[in-house]
């Protein structure tokens, strides 16, 4: 654990040191939440499974499915308002700001919410809907409502979002090659 604690230290400069991110970090308190609530609901004490993630919900304001696959170093910021439906899955090294939503677009089975790459920051307030991908350092700007596909390296802005490539960010500035 002291490896994520360090993670948060690096994306948080308000922290201040382990004790202050295990009293009041409602980010970290979700994560060790859904830890519980996902290897039980694996094991088949799905009932279980959902009253560890209810609880999580009811103490810090974000609601994790406990089906949910989430990766290693996941870093919440201000977590109230975080929604993460059933099927999402999330990479290495993502960072999720508050307001956040990896949700479903309807009552489909099967696969029905985004897949997050490692390395990806999606922003306050951003809406990821559907079994989309946001593909590995992609960006998704505060308040974006994305339906699509992200492209490696890009950046999604706008409602609904419209993809940045790198390559516009540098013409954009005047550093064209």
């Amino acid at each position: 654990m002291a490896s994520y604690f360090d993670v948060v230290r690096e994306r948080d400069p308000a922290a201040r040191n382990r004790l202050d991110m295990i009293l009041n970090y409602p980010g970290v308190h979700a994560i060790c939440l859904h830890r519980i609530a996902n290897a039980l609901y694996r094991s088949r004490f799905i009932l279980l499974g959902r009253i560890v993630s209810t609880i999580g919900r009811f103490l810090t304001g974000i609601e994790i499915h406990p089906g949910a696959t989430i990766g290693k170093r996941l870093f919440i910021d201000h977590g109230m308002g975080i929604v993460i439906g059933e099927t999402a899955e999330i990479g290495d090294d993502v960072t999720l700001f508050h307001g956040v939503t990896l949700g479903g677009t309807g009552k489909d089975k099967g696969k029905r919410h985004p897949t997050v790459e490692n390395n990806v920051i999606v922003g306050a307030g951003a809406k990821i809907l559907g079994p989309i991908t946001l593909e590995k350092g992609s960006k998704i700007g505060a308040n974006a409502v994305v339906v699509k596909n992200v492209p490696k390296g890009c950046t999604a802005v706008g409602v609904p979002a419209r993809i940045i490539r790198p390559e516009d960010r540098a013409k954009k500035a005047g550093h064209s090659n």
